[in-house]
């Protein structure tokens, strides 16, 4: 084990032993951690969330929240959720792919047909059931934040068609489906962590990524990359999980705050988000950056065949037809 490895170790086991060590009618301070800057809009969710539980609770229950990294990559401060060392962090609907195979629904490319279809299912039985899905691997959703629709962005030409990424080499989460995906659209796919990313363009690593606005603009991903293609292949919400251990260790009128205070964050977020999204796309075009509009058409129908390979998978089918089924 490295220094930073078992830095991070020692800091957990303080945490988890802190917390334990706490009654029940005493305060509580529970950690959140995520990778994202300051200036995001779920960032600027989750300090409003860590406010209203304190304000709810008034002081009982409080949320530390560690931003940009500084307890661990996604990876591993769902790691440490697990374990009860984290009470808390922000994931990509993609990355729970590792943790529960029903998650994989949500990468599927073009599974939504619009924006207010993905809210009706995340705010339905169909979002509830995903977010239950990982108790037994110790880790509870709260709810979901607007993670937008992810498009590609490139260095050497824009893509207006399928066609268009043979040959190169596109970032992705890692996640099975993102792979799957980007090799049904006939590209490369390189899983490649987010704080690494910025670099591996530069040196040319990968050619391009796919994400939303907001992330293609405070990363300054845009500097390198001047060909943005928003042909949203998919919708991937974040997801806002808590360590199940530290969940069973909450009264019930803990978790009232608690998941109170997520859901009014939940409903901040998209606001702030819907105002991101359109900042962030002025912003990359006043940076150089060219956007264009393909037609989807062709995208849809080139994975297709993606989506008819999970026939033969009953949990992920069923929840496409489910899906498939809510107008």
């Amino acid at each position: 084990m490295n220094y930073n490895r078992l830095t991070k170790f020692l800091v957990s086991l303080l945490l988890l032993a802190t917390f334990a060590c706490m009654g029940p009618s005493e305060k509580r301070e529970l950690k959140l951690a995520h990778g994202l800057p300051t200036d995001h809009p779920v960032h600027k969710a989750m300090e409003f969330m860590a406010e209203r539980c304190g304000e709810l609770s008034e002081g009982k229950l409080t949320i530390e929240v560690y931003p940009a990294e500084q307890l661990g990559s996604e990876q591993q401060c769902v790691e440490l959720v697990q374990i009860g060392s984290l009470a808390i962090t922000k994931v990509s609907a993609a990355v729970m792919e590792s943790f529960a195979e029903d998650y994989k629904v949500f990468g599927l490319p073009y599974i939504f047909t619009s924006k207010e279809h993905a809210f009706k299912i995340m705010d339905g039985e169909i979002g509830r059931d995903l977010l239950l899905s990982t108790e037994d691997k110790w880790i509870r959703g709260l709810c979901y934040y607007d993670a937008g629709s992810r498009s590609f962005y490139t260095k050497s030409k824009p893509i207006t068609h399928p066609d268009d990424l043979s040959g190169l080499k596109i970032r992705v989460m890692r996640s099975i489906t993102a792979v799957e995906m980007i090799r049904a659209l006939g590209g490369s796919a390189t899983p490649i962590s987010w704080g690494e990313l910025y670099t591996a363009l530069q040196s040319g690593v990968v050619d391009g990524a796919e994400n939303n606005p907001p992330s293609l603009y405070t990363s300054r991903h845009y500097e390198v990359c001047k060909y943005y293609s928003l042909d949203e292949h998919t919708t991937i919400p974040d997801v806002l999980v808590v360590s199940k251990i530290i969940w069973d260790k909450l009264s019930d009128q803990e978790k009232k705050w608690l998941q109170q205070a997520a859901d009014e964050s939940a409903v901040l977020e998209r606001k702030l988000w819907a105002e991101s999204e359109i900042k962030s796309l002025e912003e990359v075009q006043k940076a150089g950056v060219k956007i264009n509009y393909p037609d989807k058409q062709p995208f849809i129908d080139k994975v297709q065949p993606l989506l008819e390979s999970y026939r033969d998978n009953e949990i992920i089918y069923s929840y496409i037809k489910r899906i498939q089924a809510v107008e």
